[in-house]
């Protein structure tokens, strides 16, 4: 395959490898209906034809010049219709999450001068109505269903005007160009839009695919994570590259039965998700009687001792063959039976759960990067050789990454964002006079080549006593505990460590029915309850003991409801946003701090 230099040439070159190749599926009234890598080829050819009769300016490809299109939509085959449509007109499409708030929404549209917007259905477009009057340069809108009183995006019919714009808009698209916008959350200030050029996204694509060899062509992944964020889109991208079909989950209380219809033998996730999976599984075993339920326990304490390089005894691994035949393949079963690997980004992903799903040959492929670098800067392999669990794998081909003093992690590459749309002071806060991104996450090498997150820079906090306490550290182990949901550690110049806890109410209520416990069904009512502060307090103790005497967790509060994107509390990609949370608990926060603690 000659290297592409645009994102859509790789659509471009499956059309004419494999056109009749399913590239796209979605389910629709029931049944998975595919689309063809012609026909997807030939219908982004047609939105461009129509979206440039719609008189986009064409002439100029600097950022500042090329329009600006939004799309706000869950994953659907109609997605990626559109940011291949938009490429091969000039113009940029500026993605934003469903979930994000009106006023972002707002900010997003008019800080970019968006003029045409693509909503999926009228669910969205109601949500959103409100802001389209603070947007002076909003022109056209459309969606993907059908919402009366609002234009169907398949009134963008074909010209042949249109068409000859095309052509020649794509013979000067280069890699150079921007390709997208995608304005990050954050977890403070207003959010900031991320410039990547198809060089950058490219390139990600291309030196990610090696570490896909086991993705057989004509094969299937499933897709559930947003394509708003870049992870998902570059993935896309490689599955398409790859010839993979890409399977639309329906929504995200639909991916169990997903995993099943479609079988895929890749997906990538978030570590929350995996988390609820695991969770699932484990709320049957614990339904489970007698020889079944003791057997299920067995495996999974077996999963919990698994390392990929020291591969344990010969007894052990006799062991771990007979609980992969008896009780790991019907978790495989439950993911399809045909997923060799998950790949995690976004967050950090415990350990534990690496050791027990790889144990259950469902290797996860951990990874680190950020929107800013396209996103992938190291990604673990599927081999053993080039996996180390609890890192986040070693650097990709063609990436450069070092450490600065304080520990801080750089990158540099062709990954690497062009900027931040108009707002030059904050590109040149986080990209050195030497090509160098800030990435403001802690880390350290593992064997001088895998590398291993260990806090943000700006999370870091100094207690009253000065010392320093990383609190993501803290976090990601205490929340291996069944009993612990959510936690954010706080504590910055305080006397000492504390910790707002949202409880796994599923497993509590579980572990202490089965304990003859009589227990409230309001979840407000249960945190109160003395057995349940007694348990958590049994894992505070039970982690504290790995962390040095100004790290451990001194007292802690109960909350009833857990964190969400909904809420305000978690951001699109899942991140605490720690300033809402202090702002939001701080009567919760200064009661632990009201009496001193006695060591």
């Amino acid at each position: 395959m000659q290297q592409p230099q645009r994102l859509f040439d790789f659509v471009e070159y499956q059309a004419a490898q494999r056109p009749a190749g399913v590239m796209l599926a979605s389910k629709i009234n029931g049944a998975w209906q595919t689309i063809s890598c012609k026909e997807v080829m030939q219908r982004s050819r047609d939105l461009a034809s129509g979206l440039l009769s719609l008189g986009i300016a064409h002439d100029r490809l600097e950022p500042e010049q090329q329009e600006k299109i939004a799309i706000v939509s869950q994953n659907r085959p109609e997605w990626l219709i559109t940011d291949l449509a938009v490429q091969q007109t000039g113009a940029i499409l500026t993605p934003i999450y469903p979930t994000v708030s009106p006023q972002d929404f707002a900010f997003i549209l008019k800080e970019a001068e968006v003029k045409i917007i693509f909503f999926s259905n009228s669910e969205l477009y109601e949500r959103f109505r409100p802001a389209f009057d603070e947007i002076p340069s909003l022109k056209h809108i459309y969606t993907f269903d059908e919402v009366p009183g609002v234009d169907h995006w398949s009134q963008l019919k074909p010209t042949a005007e249109g068409e000859q714009q095309r052509e020649a808009v794509c013979d000067r698209i280069n890699s150079e160009t921007i390709a997208t916008i995608i304005y990050t959350s954050g977890t403070t200030g207003a959010p900031k839009g991320v410039m990547l050029s198809h060089r950058n996204i490219v390139s990600n694509v291309t030196d990610s695919a090696p570490l896909f060899h086991f993705a057989r062509k004509d094969d299937r992944a499933l897709s559930f994570l947003p394509l708003n964020h870049i992870f998902e889109k570059m993935v896309t991208y490689v599955y398409i590259r790859g010839g993979l079909g890409v399977y639309y989950a329906e929504s995200m209380d639909t991916i169990g039965d997903n995993l099943k219809e479609v079988k895929p033998m890749v997906f990538t996730c978030v570590p929350r998700l995996l988390e609820k999976v695991y969770e699932r599984i484990m709320a049957k075993g614990h339904e489970l009687t007698g020889i079944k339920k003791a057997m299920f326990f067995w495996a999974v304490n077996l999963g919990k001792r698994y390392d990929n390089i020291k591969r344990g005894s010969a007894w052990y691994r006799m062991q771990l063959a007979l609980a992969n035949k008896l009780v790991f393949s019907k978790w495989r079963e439950a993911l399809g039976g045909r997923v060799d690997a998950v790949v995690s980004g976004s967050a950090a992903l415990s350990e534990k759960l690496i050791r027990i799903f790889s144990a259950a040959k469902i290797t996860v492929m951990e990874g680190y990067g950020l929107t800013e670098t396209s996103p992938v800067i190291t990604v673990n392999h599927l081999e053993s050789e080039n996996r180390r669990i609890g890192t986040v794998g070693p650097v990709l081909k063609n990436v450069e990454v070092k450490l600065a003093e304080d520990g801080e992690i750089l990158c540099r590459g062709n990954n690497v964002m062009v900027g931040y749309y108009k707002n030059p002071e904050a590109t040149s806060r986080e990209i050195d006079a030497e090509g160098w991104f800030h990435t403001g996450d802690i880390g350290v090498w593992v064997e001088d080549r895998f590398l291993k997150i260990t806090d943000r820079k700006k999370e870091i906090f100094k207690t009253s006593g000065g010392k320093y306490v990383a609190p993501q550290v803290i976090e990601n182990k205490m929340r291996e505990s069944p009993y612990i949901e959510q936690m954010m550690v706080v504590g910055p110049g305080r006397k000492f460590v504390s910790a707002l806890i949202v409880p796994n109410y599923a497993q509590i209520r579980n572990k202490l029915k089965n304990e003859g416990g009589q227990l409230p069904a309001d979840d407000e009512a249960l945190v109160k309850e003395d057995s349940v502060i007694k348990l958590i307090q049994q894992q505070i103790d039970r982690y504290n003991p790995e962390f040095g005497h100004v790290e451990q967790v001194k007292k802690f509060v109960l909350l009833p409801s857990e964190w969400t994107v909904d809420n305000g509390i978690l951001t699109p990609k899942l991140s605490i946003r720690r300033k809402v949370v202090e702002e939001k608990y701080k009567n919760e926060i200064e009661s632990m701090y009201e009496t001193p603690v006695v060591d």
